[in-house]
């Protein structure tokens, strides 16, 4: 990127109809990076489709669907620059038949912004989004209580939503120095980047100036390549472009690499040809790079969604099985040895089978409670070994941490999370 300015990935989340896309498309128009005839005009697209206040959201909501629904369905990244950071903004869906691309987004995200809006508190989504932003290793969250027009700025139903949402973040993990709390109304404008006439009882920064007392993680440039794939693009006189965001290492041109685990026995192995970040051309990428690269001697059908690529000398870890430790956060009944959910680890999804459950911790001190449980329970830790179904990689959380997290999912529920702990057996 020609600019000089830090890169930061930020991730906005939280419960359908919040106003997470409203909020992100007024700081893009605030900020100078979206023209106002452009709100204009999804402003009266908006209204002709019945869909009146979604013009802002629109600037997120690309694919047509997501504009007749009037809800957020895949992941979402526009670029903006503030005083400090040039930042990708990941504007993540919040409607719970859409999780899995909500924790995709998160799994990329440097630090998140948590909507909560000011009439309705928190809701199941956003206890939901809270422990999986956690769990996926976002370790800074400002909240923005939004809709404050709908509550008429009242400072009292303020507190209230704070108090309730830093709770729950407290509970979720996150350090009290973690977490801001910042009052706004995304629709009016109001403390997003200017204005706070209409809540004079408040003294802190706007949500732009919030960004800016964020600080940067910091990069694992010391390990080896890890590059999850989000996606993969055939584009013509280029040829095959994987897109993900950089974990770990450096991404270099004539790097070799290896993509795993992939349609080909033991993976597909190429060369990077060239890389580009929001439609420039780069030299090199660093942990938390959201890029494309083109690959010469990789097919688009070689590769998929899920795969990793590393470095051709040290490939991702494929496991056959791993042990874990989890923490069970919202199951109907038991998990028992047997269990199949569907895990989402980085970019991936694989349904992997609780082939045993080897102790049962205590959640707070980590310490061993019972050997060989029958079954673990909602408020439960332990510690379990799993058999994906299907070949996919995670990697020790001693090694690459990013790449060890995971949350469970089934019956369209984030049941559990944990971390993998050690590759019991390998695919080669």
């Amino acid at each position: 990127m020609a600019s000089a300015k830090p890169h930061m990935n930020l991730v906005f989340i939280g419960h359908v109809d919040h106003g997470k896309s409203t909020l992100v498309g007024r700081v893009l128009l605030d900020t100078g990076h979206i023209e106002p005839h452009v709100i204009e005009k999804f402003k009266k697209e908006a209204e002709s489709k019945g869909k009146g206040s979604f013009e802002f959201a629109w600037v997120m909501d690309n694919l047509k669907e997501e504009r007749e629904r009037g809800v957020t369905i895949d992941v979402a990244h526009k670029k903006f620059t503030s005083k400090k950071y040039d930042f990708t903004i990941i504007d993540a869906p919040g409607h719970r038949d859409f999780v899995k691309n909500m924790i995709t987004g998160t799994s990329q995200a440097d630090a998140a912004v948590l909507v909560v809006a000011a009439p309705d508190g928190v809701m199941a989504q956003t206890k939901e989004h809270a422990f999986l932003s956690k769990v996926l290793g976002v370790d800074q969250i400002i909240v923005a209580v939004n809709k404050m027009d709908s509550v008429e700025y009242k400072e009292a139903r303020f507190k209230e939503v704070a108090d309730e949402a830093t709770k729950l973040l407290r509970n979720a993990g996150y350090r009290p120095d973690a977490i801001t709390v910042i009052p706004v109304s995304a629709f009016v404008g109001d403390n997003v980047n200017g204005a706070v006439e209409n809540m004079p009882w408040y003294k802190g920064s706007t949500l732009v100036a919030s960004l800016d007392d964020l600080t940067l993680p910091e990069k694992a440039t010391d390990l080896n390549l890890r590059m999850p794939l989000q996606d993969v693009y055939t584009i013509t006189g280029v040829g095959t472009v994987p897109v993900g965001r950089i974990e770990s290492g450096v991404l270099k041109i004539d790097q070799k690499v290896i993509v795993r685990p992939s349609s080909i026995p033991g993976g597909a192995i190429g060369e990077v040809k060239n890389i580009e970040m929001h439609h420039e051309a780069m030299t090199q990428a660093v942990p938390g790079d959201n890029v494309g690269c083109n690959v010469r001697g990789i097919g688009k059908k070689d590769i998929r969604r899920g795969d990793v690529m590393g470095p051709a000398d040290d490939p991702p870890v494929v496991a056959k099985r791993f042990k874990a430790q989890i923490m069970v956060l919202n199951h109907p009944s038991v998990i028992a040895a047997g269990y199949t959910p569907v895990f989402h680890c980085h970019t991936a999804q694989v349904a992997c089978r609780f082939d045993k459950l080897v102790a049962k911790l205590n959640p707070r001190t980590g310490a061993v409670e019972q050997e060989n449980p029958d079954y673990l329970k909602t408020g439960d830790a332990g510690i379990v070994e799993i058999v994906p179904v299907r070949p996919m990689v995670i990697e020790e959380q001693a090694k690459y941490k990013p790449l060890s997290r995971f949350a469970i999912r089934d019956m369209g529920v984030t049941v559990a999370a944990g971390m993998c702990i050690k590759v019991l057996e390998e695919q080669k």
